[in-house]
């Protein structure tokens, strides 16, 4: 039977064809902001910036210590790590709050996936606000006193 639809295409190109227009031009169209979306997770935006590994996030801690808690906490933590840098950052239901360590006065990029990017001073001492909580997943870019640009993954709400 796979004999009989390959030779097929080779006696005749119009049914190569045919699906070859099929599999470019779908029925269905993809809405523009599925294809925004798809393109801000995977675009290179700074090929040189450093990517801060994922370290900790509890909402999927499954130490001892964490599950005897008697119920779960409002807020969720996280952590990423990248040489010389460390963003803390807790999601809140009214916002964000983080802390660059070691503290250091910096600036920060928020780019959401739908491609909103809003520009946060730290003070002095590392601390940022975010408000209100993105609703879409966003990722973190610092720029650090040096030059180099430290950024996150994008981050699931």
């Amino acid at each position: 039977m796979a004999d009989q639809a390959t030779g097929q295409w080779w006696k005749d190109d119009d049914p190569l064809l045919a699906a070859l227009d099929r599999a470019m031009h779908p029925a269905v169209d993809v809405p523009a902001s599925f294809l925004q979306a798809a393109h801000n997770c995977y675009a290179w935006h700074l090929i040189e910036a450093e990517l801060a590994a994922l370290a900790y996030d509890s909402a999927v801690d499954t130490t001892e210590l964490a599950l005897t808690r008697a119920e779960s906490a409002t807020l969720r933590a996280l952590t990423f790590e990248a040489t010389n840098v460390t963003f803390e950052l807790e999601i809140m239901p009214d916002g964000l709050a983080g802390q660059l360590i070691p503290p250091r006065a910096g600036q920060l990029q928020l780019q959401s996936s739908s491609g909103e990017t809003i520009d946060i001073d730290t003070n002095p001492d590392g601390y940022f606000r975010i408000r209100p909580t993105p609703s879409t997943p966003f990722r973190l870019r610092c720029l650090l006193s040096n030059g180099r640009v430290v950024s996150t993954d994008l981050i699931p709400l």
